[in-house]
């Protein structure tokens, strides 16, 4: 258990829904709160690209830390992953963070299905080797190289955060990750659970537990119904996805079942409908869904847990406010 003065790290994630000029802007902002990580998602047809806008951000910021959250190895190929994160690298001077999972809804529109634990941690391999210079030869489950190599240098090895809620994923990461993006939402009990797994993941390579990565999503507003709204459709991914962290934060299962059944959307804030079935206790367990009070409680509770970093992921139509009412609640 951490001690709980212990002060954490901070980070931002956004989509990139924002035009290029507003993007800038906030990353402006962003770095001068003194967040230490920025994180853009990988959501396909849903946002635009994340390596793209990270390099614009590295371009704003000298000092933010960079990471994909999260690309896949199943709408890139691993060179392809490859080569787009050393060149980030190589643009912010050393910056880069590969946060990579197995995928998640968008993959819907494509017609894919998410990778297989085997086939991110292949990918993952894949991905280091090449990253490091190595020829690879690689014909498996669902991608495939021939003495693949990269033509240009890559002047150190890029962290690799795996993005990780369900069992299997968080022993893996556990096992070979630099870092865990850890998608459990913010009840305590879900968190321990998920700590447990990456501890016995670490254990069965006897090294230490990687850094772990608390994506904290949703809404910090002193009206409670405004943060409520913002936040519910994230709290409806989980008995979506995983359910599991449902019946740990004390859902009823027969709503868990209902929300599963109403779920029709891709990324989650499509979920809106499912979301309305939910009651405020569990969005609240889930989410950030609330006033600065309520959330510098959680966040100190939080803190005593063991988690590294929180990486909060704003919502609804006020997202900067969020980000910076966030700094006044992470302060010790």
């Amino acid at each position: 258990m951490a001690s709980p003065d212990r002060q954490l790290e901070a980070g931002v994630v956004l989509q990139g829904v924002d035009d290029p000029d507003t993007y800038r802007d906030m990353v402006r902002r962003i770095d001068e709160l003194g967040f230490d990580r920025l994180w853009m998602t990988d959501s396909s047809l849903h946002a635009r690209d994340p390596f793209c806008y990270l390099t614009l951000a590295s371009s704003v910021s000298a000092r933010l830390l960079l990471g994909t959250a999260v690309t896949n190895p199943v709408t890139r190929h691993p060179a392809i992953v490859a080569t787009a994160i050393a060149t980030l690298d190589e643009i912010s001077g050393g910056r880069a963070i590969l946060g990579i999972g197995a995928g998640d809804r968008p993959l819907v529109a494509l017609g894919q299905r998410p990778a297989r634990v085997a086939e991110l941690a292949d990918s993952i391999d894949a991905i280091r080797k090449l990253v490091a210079g190595e020829i690879v030869t690689r014909r498996g489950d669902g991608f495939e190289l021939e003495e693949a190599h990269m033509r240009f240098p890559s002047p150190r090895e890029i962290p690799v955060f795996i993005s990780a809620s369900g069992e299997r994923t968080l022993e893996l990461a556990g096992a070979v990750a630099d870092g865990v993006v850890l998608l459990c939402g913010l009840a305590e009990a879900g968190i321990e659970w998920a700590l447990e797994r990456i501890d016995r993941g670490a254990a069965s390579e006897n090294r230490p537990r990687p850094h772990i990565a608390l994506f904290a999503y949703g809404c910090i507003d002193d009206d409670e119904e405004v943060a409520l709204a913002a936040a519910a459709p994230i709290a409806a991914w989980f008995p979506q996805t995983v359910p599991l962290y449902c019946e740990l934060a004390g859902l009823d299962p027969a709503i868990t079942q209902a929300v599963r059944d109403r779920y029709q959307g891709g990324e989650f804030q499509e979920a809106a409908a499912a979301a309305s079935l939910l009651p405020t206790e569990f969005v609240q367990r889930m989410a950030l869904a609330g006033s600065r009070e309520r959330v510098r409680a959680q966040l100190l509770a939080i803190r005593e847990l063991g988690v590294d970093s929180v990486n909060v992921f704003p919502l609804g139509d006020r997202r900067m406010d969020t980000i910076e009412r966030f700094v006044e609640c992470s302060a010790p």
